[in-house]
Formats: C-alpha cells, structure tokens, sequence
C-alpha cells in the first residue's frame, strides 16, 4: 500500500528542505493549524529494520521551529530544548506528520508542542522551548 501526499492535500515544501538529505518536508492546512510531513524510505530505517528515532526528532525540530518561527513574528529562532517520547514504531515506506501548537511565548521564549503520526496512531509526543533571536 503506498501512499501519495499529494492526493490527499499536502504539497511539498522545496524551499525548506530537512538537513542531511532526509527529504522534502510537506505542509498541509487543516483548519486554522499547519500540519507538517515526510515521506520515509529504507534510507530511514535503523539497523532493526524500523524508522530511526532521529529522524523522528529532526522531523519534530525542523517543523515545531515553523510554528516557533510564526509566532516570534518570523523572527530567527533556535531550539533550545525538545524533549520527545516515542509511543509506536515507524515502518519505512510510511508517511509521518507532526501537528503542533504554540503553547506560550514570552518577550524571548516560544513554547510549542505537537504530535508526530503515521497512518491511524500517535507515532511520538514531543514538547520543547525556542528562543527567539533578536539583532543586537
């Protein structure tokens, strides 16, 4: 069974490319959220035969630091702490998204959590703190 993003609402996102290669991220509007995606492949996969967990991570950081990023008024912001929980193995070959949501910013701290999925389950829970950088 393969899935295509693309039939089901999301589009990709060139300019914002993941590091290290991992891929392309996806965006999709659901209502007044953003949702963030990847396609995974073997290339993903730890030696166990499962999605590494620190591609789960990147995804997480890399995404959660657009919704930082939006309510700093897109001013540049850096992770400063993500603590993330894994709750169900990835299969390569599956797409994973995270939904998230701004939980407070202060004058130089966003705080945001979300929730990373594939198909039908929470895949991981992942909550951090983003410092908003101002120029000197």
């Amino acid at each position: 069974m393969s899935f295509d993003p693309a039939e089901d609402g999301w589009r990709p996102m060139p300019r914002a490319p993941m590091p290290g290669g991992l891929g392309v991220p996806w965006s999709k509007r659901t209502g007044d959220r953003w949702q963030y995606g990847l396609q995974t492949t073997e290339a993903h996969a730890n030696p166990q035969g499962v999605l590494h967990g620190g591609i789960l991570m990147t995804l997480a950081d890399h995404c959660l630091s657009l919704l930082a990023w939006e309510a700093a008024e897109r001013a540049p912001c850096t992770t400063i702490q993500m603590n993330t929980h894994f709750l169900a193995a990835v299969q390569p070959g599956e797409f994973i998204w995270v939904s998230g949501e701004v939980t407070r910013r202060t004058r130089g701290l966003v705080f945001v959590r979300g929730i990373l999925s594939a198909r039908d389950r929470d895949v991981g829970a992942v909550d951090g703190i983003w410092r908003i950088l101002r120029a000197s």
